[in-house]
């Protein structure tokens, strides 16, 4: 027994040194320890380089869909010669943006993580919170307040931190992304620096929470231009029109237009329709190109894959939210940015397995959410579906309880389909919580759509194993989030306006299930329909590189499915 325990003691001491590193010259002694270190290191391999891709809006489907007119080296490749877990799901409501990007990287849900929306109203500050928004911190690389975020809102870690502490800050962490939020959350508090897209600038911007100044090699890229050239040339189909058959007809009713646009229809006059500043560049297939630009910048000018610790790349292609929230998942549009989406994934795995090397990557593909169809286009079918007005609902629940317990402000915020209540008020006029958020809870039932209201109570006191109750209680934070929540049957989402496009943050599967792809490093072809869910990414990748799980997770490694 004593000779276990010395051998294992002799091994902790081995991997301690081989994490702490020391600058002294060595001594005789300490160059046999350091070889033994080495040694022991040698036989716990590990990938030069992760890679994480996840892209804003991809339904599971678009897997499939698509499938015969994708090339063999994007999609394809990741699904033949990777391993998909073919029913993976978000375990939680509602599915958005930056929970999704958050749940993915820490393997936790907005209960633990804390982000329950990509904004959500702060009580103590009376105030609507972005998810990311940092005041403390400020914009480098551009004059515009975009700079002013970092993750100080995420409660735990993530996956690209607790590599960071694993090899006492030896790895490096870049996270990219045309949105912030989908940047910083991935690269967590650690990373050597998250990037986004300014659209008043046209540069990719960072803050300094990160760092003081942009390196060389974004400048060099900034100096480019590649906005202005992207911009410069219309959206027309990859593929000759009438090709796109999986899609609906070119113009719809159900379809947004393009800022400037007369009609939704191809081809799209980019020169014509942008204004001064270069956001459109974030709703046509450019977005992504210029973010798979980006990353192979990153990957070169940081020396990502080369060192002596395995690194972490984290980017987020944006574009197809953009285009799904405008056009639809049904449209031609959509159609098209994945079939551009598929050849900037080529590229990227190309380029990355060249620079790196082929097998010394682990790369794996997963979304934020999914979509959902439009309801106007569903009606067409004769399937259920609708769009909610939150106005309505919030006005109309304040005028309820003036009338239930007199005149005041009892609503402070209707936000992610929750009702915050005026929590002081009803203490002022000595009523008991949970009585008012019952009341609120049967009263929304009334309105077209609402399937159920489940209150804050309610969700504090019970416990779900699954179903629709457990997403409910995975995304619910008894700090941030509100009082009552409201569910809506499936077909039917929150909407202003036009009811044009589409939307997501729902609990149906449409909006939860989402593709998961391991390929390269350790990876053997395959599939799997086990449920599997979202929060399992990061210890599956905690797993194969010996590192603590991120310290909010809930999720379990998959490697045992992978054999």
């Amino acid at each position: 027994m004593r000779g276990i325990i010395t051998k294992a003691a002799a091994v902790c001491l081995l991997v301690v040194s081989a994490c702490a590193g020391t600058t002294q010259q060595a001594t005789p002694t300490e160059s046999s320890t350091a070889a033994r270190t080495q040694d022991f290191v040698n036989v716990l391999p590990r990938p030069k380089l992760v890679v994480g891709i996840v892209v804003d809006q991809m339904r599971y489907d678009y897997l499939y869909r698509y499938w015969d007119k994708y090339g063999n080296d994007g999609i394809k490749k990741l699904v033949t010669q990777g391993f998909n877990f073919k029913n993976n799901q978000y375990s939680y409501v509602p599915t958005y943006t930056g929970p999704g990007h958050a749940s993915v990287y820490t393997g936790s849900v907005p209960a633990i993580n804390g982000i329950i929306g990509n904004n959500w109203y702060e009580r103590r500050q009376n105030k609507m919170v972005y998810c990311v928004e940092d005041e403390t911190v400020n914009t480098v690389g551009s004059t515009s307040t975009a700079g002013k975020m970092s993750p100080a809102n995420l409660l735990t870690t993530t996956i690209t931190d607790e590599l960071r502490l694993a090899t006492n800050m030896g790895s490096k962490v870049v996270g990219i992304a045309l949105k912030d939020r989908g940047a910083i959350l991935p690269a967590g508090h650690l990373a050597n620096t998250a990037y986004w897209f300014d659209s008043p600038s046209g540069n990719w911007i960072t803050s300094t929470y990160y760092r003081e100044d942009l390196p060389q090699w974004v400048q060099e890229f900034n100096n480019q231009k590649y906005p202005d050239q992207y911009l410069s040339q219309p959206w027309n189909t990859l593929l000759p029109i009438a090709e796109y058959t999986e899609s609906t007809a070119d113009n719809t009713p159900w379809e947004e237009t393009l800022p400037g646009e007369q009609a939704p229809v191809f081809p799209h006059n980019i020169p014509a329709i942008r204004e001064n500043d270069y956001e459109l560049l974030r709703s046509i297939p450019a977005g992504n190109t210029i973010t798979k630009d980006f990353a192979l910048a990153a990957l070169r000018g940081e020396n990502l894959g080369k060192g002596t610790y395995t690194d972490f790349l984290a980017v987020s292609f944006s574009t197809i939210d953009y285009i799904g929230h405008k056009f639809g998942p049904n449209s031609i549009e959509a159609q098209d940015a994945m079939l551009r989406l598929d050849m900037e994934l080529a590229e990227l795995i190309a380029e990355v397995e060249d620079e790196v090397g082929k097998g010394e990557v682990l790369f794996f593909l997963t979304a934020d959410h999914g979509a959902a169809q439009v309801p106007a286009f569903l009606q067409t079918m004769n399937i259920p579906s609708g769009v909610a007005t939150s106005g309505t609902i919030r006005d109309s629940t304040e005028a309820y309880l003036d009338k239930m317990y007199g005149s005041g402000e009892w609503v402070e915020r209707y936000t992610n389909q929750q009702v915050y209540l005026n929590r002081a008020l009803i203490d002022s006029k000595k009523l008991i919580l949970a009585d008012v958020q019952q009341r609120v809870a049967s009263y929304v039932m009334r309105f077209e759509g609402v399937m159920r209201a489940v209150t804050a109570s309610a969700l504090q006191g019970t416990s779900w194993n699954r179903g629709m109750m457990a997403r409910v209680e995975n995304g619910y934070n008894a700090q941030r989030s509100g009082d009552v929540i409201v569910l809506l049957q499936p077909g039917w989402f929150e909407g202003y306006g036009s009811g044009k496009g589409t939307t997501h943050g729902s609990y149906s599967n449409y909006d939860t299930h989402v593709p998961l792809i391991w390929y390269g490093w350790n990876v053997n072809p395959g599939e799997s329909s086990v449920p599997t869910e979202i929060a399992d990414i990061t210890p599956t990748i905690a797993s194969w590189l010996h590192i603590q799980e991120p310290n909010g997770s809930v999720g379990r490694p998959l490697q045992e499915y992978m054999k």
